[in-house]
């Protein structure tokens, strides 16, 4: 493993536990970013501020880290740029089809112990597994 870090993935899983929590104990939703942001292409009114406030604080949440540490982690992505886009597209073909993304399954539905997210995270769990697998052992990217 490169750049193994049990704290920072601790704080970072707890942080998306509380706002996930808070988030179904104050509007009852669940906090899937894909059926947040979903929700805003036919938005009734009483629905929109709050997702506006999620989306909100995701894409402030890298500022106000680079403000408080000086700078944000270096990213880097070993695969050619097609692959990825391919990706992300296949990634939300997948959303739509399961009915969800990875959060609003592996976090929120696990927590409800959904038998539909259970197999639904076992599955790209396990699809991931196979494409990582795939990709850096016989095709070697």
């Amino acid at each position: 493993m490169e750049h193994f870090t049990p704290v920072s993935a601790a704080i970072g899983g707890i942080l998306i536990g509380i706002s996930a929590t808070m988030l179904w104990l104050a509007n009852g939703r669940i906090a899937g970013i894909s059926g947040i942001v979903g929700g805003l292409w036919k938005p009734r009114s009483d629905d929109i501020t709050w997702r506006v406030a999620f989306i909100a604080g995701l894409i402030a949440a890298p500022l106000v880290y680079a403000w408080a540490t000086g700078s944000l982690p270096r990213i880097s992505v070993s695969v050619p740029p097609l692959i990825v886009i391919a990706g992300g597209l296949l990634v939300g073909f997948g959303t739509r089809l399961g009915g969800g993304c990875t959060n609003g399954h592996g976090v929120c539905g696990l927590a409800r112990l959904s038998p539909r997210s259970i197999v639904a995270t076992a599955l790209f769990m396990a699809t991931a597994v196979v494409t990582s697998f795939l990709l850096r052992h016989v095709i070697g990217m």
